[in-house]
């Protein structure tokens, strides 16, 4: 074999390598395109603006906690604990203002504080105490849950409150409904900041390639010189953040809480993640695949609503078959990657 052959080949398999990455994220637009233009050929008025902004008004928290999921997964984590958090967010927030006759600003600077504090406290246990994540958030999923029914076990109503009605709050794009366009409100502008922040952070900034480097391999990230503490124990602050954020969110579109509410959230963030192409393992992938993949769940809603003889059900049901698919489809590309360097 010559010499040429020998220094070609590993040019090519790092390509090659370097290309699979982006296939996930491929395959997720795809998927995204073909709900739509189905909708499109199947029912009327799917092909109006208001429909697509309705995404972004219907799925605005669960964007902002799968954001945060991204971090944590790309890092070789799990938090099970978000949509606990996110539940005893927006209970607190209506406890505190309604009950408590706190003033609605300081409760949501407090709510959010609340939830990095915990993303911190968690971090620092799963790191330092060598915990799995599973198990460490698990504790999370369970403790919140909990101290939201002990807040209430009925739904509470904030609709007295005047700054929650902040949330809902619109801004009309091209001329409005009326005239071919659409409307969004202020929460789900805020939803698409947090987007865009993840974004820059992840892509331009130390702390993100640290991420994208301790999900990859954290012993070689060590070896670097890289701060492996600080960005472990990081993401779970995100994340956190992003939870309690969710739950203000929340109660801003809801101007309610509801103990029962976003039960298996978490499990929704998690789903939108791999289906927008991030590996479990880590290490790999993108928020504006995160973007799309929350976009695909919240299409899938969108269809059945249009179809209207469908249970809602069917919504998890294909997406359960989505993400065993995605999940095959990132075992594939990975055995692949590695017969090319064997």
């Amino acid at each position: 074999m010559s010499t040429q052959t020998l220094t070609e080949r590993p040019a090519r398999s790092t390509l090659f390598d370097g290309m699979t990455r982006y296939i996930p994220i491929g395959a997720t637009v795809a998927l995204l395109l073909a709900l739509y233009f189905g909708g499109v050929a199947n029912y009327r008025n799917f092909d109006k603006p208001q429909v697509i902004a309705n995404l972004f008004i219907d799925n605005a928290p669960l964007l902002v906690i799968a954001v945060g999921m991204t971090f944590v997964i790309l890092s070789g984590g799990i938090d099970l604990s978000v949509g606990s958090v996110m539940a005893f967010s927006t209970m607190t927030c209506a406890w505190l203002t309604v009950e408590a006759g706190l003033s609605a600003p300081l409760v949501v600077a407090l709510v959010l504080v609340f939830g990095t504090g915990w993303g911190l406290l968690i971090g620092a246990v799963i790191h330092y105490f060598n915990v799995q994540p599973f198990i460490a958030t698990l504790v999370g999923l369970f403790l919140f849950r909990g101290l939201t029914l002990q807040i209430s076990t009925s739904d509470m109503s904030m609709r007295e409150v005047k700054f929650f009605q902040w949330g809902m709050t619109h801004v009309e794009v091209g001329g409005g409904i009326r005239q071919g366009g659409f409307w969004l409100p202020y929460l789900s502008f805020a939803a698409i900041a947090v987007v865009a922040v993840a974004f820059v952070v992840l892509h331009y900034t130390r702390f993100g390639r640290g991420v994208y480097a301790v999900g990859g391999n954290e012993q070689s990230a060590l070896l670097m010189g890289l701060p492996v503490a600080r960005t472990k124990i990081g993401v779970y602050v995100v994340s956190g953040f992003c939870a309690s954020l969710a739950g203000v969110l929340a109660a801003f579109a809801t101007k309610s809480a509801d103990p029962l509410r976003h039960v298996g959230a978490e499990l929704d963030a998690i789903a939108a993640v791999v289906i927008g192409g991030t590996l479990l393992t880590g290490g790999a992938g993108f928020v504006l695949g995160t973007l799309a993949g929350v976009m695909v769940w919240g299409l899938l809603n969108t269809l059945i609503q249009f179809q209207g003889n469908l249970s809602s059900w069917w919504a998890r049901i294909v997406m359960g078959v989505l993400l065993l698919a995605f999940i095959l489809l990132q075992r594939g590309l990975a055995r692949s990657g590695e017969k090319r360097r064997t």
